[in-house]
C-alpha cells in the first residue's frame, strides 16, 4: 500500500461514534455503537448528573430523541452533540 503522506483516515462508517451530551453546565462524552439504542446513553448521562430520565429531554438538531432511536436512525456522525433540556413541568413551585 502506497503512503501518500496523508494521515490514515477512519473508514466513513466506523462501528463506534463519539457523541457529546451537554446540558447548560456539563459536557459528557460517550463512545457508542451506531446500533446502540440511545436509551443507554441517556440513562448513563442522567445517572452521572443525578437527574431523573423523566425530568429531562434530549434533542438532536432540534428534534426530540426517543430512547429507541440509535445513531443510525438519526443519521448521526462522529462528534455530534445531543442537547439536554429540563422538561417543563408546571405546578411544582
Amino acid at each position: 500500500m502506497a503512503d501518500n503522506g496523508a494521515p490514515p483516515e477512519e473508514p466513513p462508517q466506523s462501528e463506534h461514534l463519539n457523541i457529546k451530551v451537554t446540558d447548560s453546565n456539563n459536557e459528557v462524552f460517550f463512545k457508542i455503537k451506531r446500533t446502540t439504542p440511545l436509551k443507554k446513553l441517556m440513562d448513563a448521562f442522567c445517572e452521572r448528573q443525578g437527574k431523573s430520565p423523566q425530568s429531562v429531554r434530549f434533542l438532536f438538531d432540534g428534534q426530540r430523541v426517543n430512547p429507541t432511536d440509535n445513531p443510525d436512525t438519526l443519521d448521526m456522525a462522529d462528534g455530534d452533540t445531543l442537547e439536554v433540556h429540563q422538561e417543563q413541568i408546571g405546578g411544582n413551585a
